[in-house]
């Protein structure tokens, strides 16, 4: 199993813009759809303590959503925690 998780709406164009650098960057990740899924999304609050989408984890840590996503690979260390993550 991925240890990339993320949360999603099927409706959010920041979720699809997340999961689509996830896919560049070729990593495997599960993705928990909450539009009508209340218990996971409760689950994703409690985790997250946060309630928008998309809320990404890596390793069990959250880093945050797509903003913060796209933050780390304009910083170069997206690549970094990645490949860390496939040595895990």
């Amino acid at each position: 199993m991925s240890s990339i998780e993320i949360y999603t709406r099927n409706y959010c164009p920041y979720c699809r813009r997340a999961k689509e650098l996830l896919k560049i960057k070729g990593v495997d990740f599960v993705e928990y759809e909450i539009s009508d899924d209340p218990e996971k999304e409760q689950e994703m609050v409690q985790r997250s303590e946060r309630r928008t989408v998309p809320q990404i984890f890596i390793n069990g840590s959250g880093i945050g959503g797509c903003d913060e996503l796209f933050t780390l690979d304009e910083r170069g260390e997206l690549d970094a925690i990645l490949r860390a993550e496939t040595l895990s």
